[in-house]
């Protein structure tokens, strides 16, 4: 059960707030597609040179540490073949994508081209039907709610506002991505208190999965696990060690003030 002086609930997205199939089965295969057609179409622009630099610059520390791989390797102070260095590109993004990596420069991009997406109506944000009512009940009680997630913040909100429940960017307080740190690592959810301005005791975080449930446990973190259909199999240690839940309605809310 979440502990009294618990008021800030930190929320992941995939598994939890939305269905993993969206995401592997919607935003990630739309990238796949159409990254080439997107790139092509915004090249010269200045937010895909951006784009493009912090995928350079990610290759770059990849080609340090020998991470196997496409490397993007676009010196933009001389003229180059325009199609050979989108392709460069592309493979890059694909190879990292087929990697399941998490880096912020991927995000951007992904982030980016959904945006585009979202605004042509060609997707739109899935989210599990107890999420909105419950989060309009916490905040009723006083509470606080942040999203942590892999995805940059700015494809965080292109999915609550473009959500099949409406727009929901009102119900939430901030976000949360990789810039504060990796979900796996447990200082990354220290960061997210001294951000806030609440002790690590103060939050609840929900997700899927148990690998940052451990971390975010080991910042003194209070930790719940969603338990959904198409979420990974716990085992039965993780099972007794975590408060489950599979609704948003199951959880237990502390007393408000």
């Amino acid at each position: 059960m979440a502990k009294p002086d618990v008021n800030i609930f930190l929320l992941d997205i995939e598994g939890t707030t939305t269905p993993i199939s969206f995401v592997k089965d919607i935003l990630f295969p739309y990238v796949k597609d159409n990254v080439q057609d997107y790139l092509i179409a915004h090249w010269e622009e200045d937010e895909c040179k951006q784009d493009v630099y912090l995928l350079k610059k990610q290759a770059e520390e990849d080609s340090r540490q020998h991470r196997a791989g496409p490397v993007h390797c676009l010196d933009e102070s001389v003229h180059t073949d325009e199609e050979k260095a989108i392709q460069e590109v592309v493979d890059n993004v694909l190879w990292q994508m087929a990697e399941d990596r998490k880096t912020t420069a991927l995000k951007q991009l992904q982030g980016h081209m959904w945006r585009a997406a979202y605004a042509a109506g060609k997707i739109k944000g899935e989210v599990y039907e107890d999420v909105a009512p419950a989060i309009q009940t916490w905040r009723q009680l006083g509470m606080k709610v942040y999203i942590y997630s892999s995805g940059s913040v700015e494809a965080q909100k292109l999915l609550f506002a473009n959500s099949t429940e409406g727009n929901l960017l009102d119900l939430f307080d901030g976000y949360f991505d990789t810039n504060i740190g990796a979900k796996v690592e447990s200082k990354s959810y220290k960061r997210i208190a001294e951000s806030i301005g609440c002790l690590p005791s103060n939050i609840l975080f929900l997700t899927d999965l148990t690998r940052e449930a451990r971390a975010a446990e080991e910042a003194g973190v209070n930790v719940t696990v969603v338990v959904r259909p198409g979420n990974s199999e716990l085992t039965e240690e993780e099972k007794s060690h975590f408060q489950l839940i599979t609704s948003f309605n199951e959880l237990p809310l502390p007393n408000s003030a």
